[in-house]
């Protein structure tokens, strides 16, 4: 039996998603810059996927612009911080951060803009504290980009907590909140001044997210020049199949939560429950923190994540290690060594996330094929040591 166990990489195209998409690709193609019937349709559908988005956050529908992903609004918020004038100042990132927030950050570091990192306890969380201390030790301070949600360990961070450091130090905070969006509450009236999301972690099409943002509390500049899309933000004509689909993902993301995060948490620990106790005796990462109801990182003992992965692949099962934007790497993930483990504590380490429509049976057996191949596995590793 397949089973795909990877759904914070990604999710399958919802169906209703895939409709609307549909429909709005065949009804309506307009331009939403042209004044025209045709291109009145297209605005409308356009400003009705903004308000879906900005609902699903507690924004309001003029905060929200549309990107090409997450990617494309992390990278905006940290180079159009670094390169508007006025906003000199170290950029200080959480040590756990996501690559589409390193990236950005090392790439304006080897430029000579000053970067630094905020570490993290051992459940890969930022505390107030330690924000503090950081924001203390390299002031002035231009941004602080904190991600909401590990996608690795699932481990929520405080976030708002920690946009109060940042408030009374008067200094922005952004937060990168794929992972948390859909699955745990996010507000942004809880104080970040920028979020990023992304449309294919909820149910939607790739290529599609948003930077929410309050221009009032961080000012940005652009990425993209050219036309006057998105009110100047973001140039380019607009993706309106992807970004109705967004939209309509975002609704039914606040629709669900409430009931998909009872069922997925209730799956996750009693799969640890039972991964954590002989043969396999996994150790859950960030398991005393507040954490994605759906995320589950085993450290399994004696047995190396890449051939755990690919055995479970060929037995039919997905699951990751690391982020999978980073999985053509075999180097030990960052943000666990960030966390204080070990390289082979961090190269033992999978991920295992689950939706909504995972089953008791389906987790009973992911279990079953797991424990076997973990003793076939080290079974193999004492026969050849």
């Amino acid at each position: 039996m397949s089973l795909y166990l990877d759904h914070n990489a990604t999710e399958p195209l919802d169906p209703e998603v895939r409709a609307v998409m549909e429909a709005t690709a065949q009804e309506r193609w307009g331009s939403s810059q042209s004044v025209h019937a045709w291109g009145q349709r297209a605005r409308a559908a356009l400003e009705e996927a903004r308000e879906q988005a900005a609902v699903l956050v507690g924004a309001q529908p003029r905060q929200v612009t549309f990107t090409s992903g997450a990617t494309e609004a992390n990278n905006t918020v940290l180079k159009g911080r670094a390169l508007h004038p006025g906003s000199q100042g170290t950029l200080l990132v959480g040590a756990t951060e996501h690559a589409s927030i390193r990236g950005p950050a090392r790439y304006l570091g080897e430029r000579g803009f000053p970067v630094a990192e905020i570490p993290v306890d051992g459940q890969g969380r930022v505390t107030p504290t330690a924000l503090r201390d950081a924001i203390e030790a390299h002031w002035p301070v231009s941004l602080v980009s904190v991600l909401w949600a590990h996608n690795e360990t699932g481990a929520v961070q405080p976030i708002p907590e920690l946009a109060g450091v940042c408030a009374e130090l008067g200094v922005p905070l952004h937060s990168d909140a794929v992972q948390a969006v859909g699955k745990v509450a996010v507000d942004f009236g809880a104080g970040p001044a920028a979020i990023s999301l992304s449309a294919h972690k909820l149910g939607g099409p790739k290529g599609v997210g948003a930077l929410v943002c309050d221009p009032e509390a961080l000012t940005l500049d652009p990425l993209l020049h050219g036309g006057g899309q998105e009110r100047g933000w973001r140039a380019g004509t607009e993706n309106l199949p992807g970004i109705a689909g967004f939209g309509r993902a975002a609704e039914l993301a606040a629709q669900r939560r409430p009931a998909w995060a009872q069922w997925t948490a209730d799956l996750r620990d009693r799969l640890e429950a039972r991964l954590s106790q002989d043969p396999v005796g996994a150790e859950v990462l960030s398991g005393g923190c507040e954490r994605l109801p759906n995320t589950s990182c085993l450290v399994v003992p004696g047995v190396r994540a890449e051939t755990l992965l690919m055995a479970l692949d060929l037995e039919g099962i997905a699951v990751s290690s690391g982020s999978a934007c980073a999985s053509g790497s075999l180097e030990p993930s960052p943000a666990l060594q960030a966390m204080g483990l070990s390289p082979e504590r961090s190269g033992a380490s999978v991920r295992v996330s689950l939706a909504g429509s995972n089953t008791a049976e389906e987790m009973a057996d992911f279990a079953d094929r797991l424990e076997a191949l973990v003793s076939r596995l080290r079974q193999r590793s004492s026969a050849a040591g």
